[in-house]
């Protein structure tokens, strides 16, 4: 058997503002961008060089999902980023002023810092330890 996980749904409150961020502030390559309603969006982004995994940016549609945004897991990390290279990654996020919470730390599989997004959930960017 085999199985992998595709998609990865992230409540927006904007398509076109968390595509910006996406693409503009973290350099994720725009997958698709299908219109599927008047209100509804197909629209999938993904690290650059990853051919796996991506984030669905899903639109609130309801108060509830509303009420979600940015604090989908209750305040802890939700999203884990790995790079070949921290130090450059890190220089991008506060180019670009992205909310850095917690600066680098060496940990035992790697070095980890904690970034926000546009909406307030928070990421875990790590590289990993060589081995």
């Amino acid at each position: 058997m085999e199985q992998r996980i595709a998609h990865i749904t992230v409540l927006v409150k904007d398509y076109d503002e968390a595509i910006n961020f996406y693409t503009e502030k973290l350099n994720f390559n725009l997958i698709e961008d299908i219109k599927l309603s008047d209100i509804k969006r197909w629209v999938l982004v993904a690290p650059k060089g990853n051919s796996t995994t991506s984030l669905l940016l899903a639109e609130a549609a309801t108060e509830e999902q509303t009420s979600r945004i940015g604090n989908q897991t209750g305040g802890r990390v939700s999203l884990f980023l790995y790079t070949d290279d921290i130090e450059r990654d890190i220089q991008n996020l506060n180019d670009k002023n992205v909310k850095i919470v917690r600066e680098a730390k060496i940990e035992v599989y790697g070095t980890v810092a904690v970034f926000s997004d546009l909406y307030g959930n928070l990421w875990d960017l790590i590289e990993p330890k060589k081995s």
